[in-house]
């Protein structure tokens, strides 16, 4: 069993490959909205997913937690325009108190590396 972690701190990874798929952990970002938000942490995934030798298109499973549902559909415009046209992953989206106040949104993603 091979496992290759990216950005490894003491306590997390931002990233773990575990037999061709890649987890990356949640990713937050602060900015003024739940849209900036959305935006930087989904460039941070695809950063992540680049150095695992994978892409957004290549995703499997997407979790996205928002402090507020609420903001679901502005969260969505932003969503909807990053992921690839026909290569959507599974994904849950659910309202949850996070870490921190001023973080809006954190999404987390898995994807294969082909």
């Amino acid at each position: 069993m091979t496992l290759k972690r990216i950005k490894a701190g003491d306590r997390m990874s931002q990233a773990v490959i575990h037999n061709s798929i890649v987890y990356t952990a949640g990713q937050v970002a602060t900015g003024d909205s739940v849209a900036e938000q959305t935006a930087d942490i989904l460039s941070q995934i695809d950063q992540l997913l680049s150095e695992a030798g994978t892409s957004k298109e290549n995703m499997l499973t997407a979790t996205i937690w928002l402090s507020d549902i609420s903001t679901f559909a502005e969260m969505n415009l932003v969503w909807d325009a990053w992921v690839p046209q026909g290569n959507a992953p599974a994904r849950a989206c659910v309202e949850a108190k996070l870490a921190r106040e001023e973080l809006y949104v954190e999404i987390q993603v898995s994807a294969a590396i082909v």
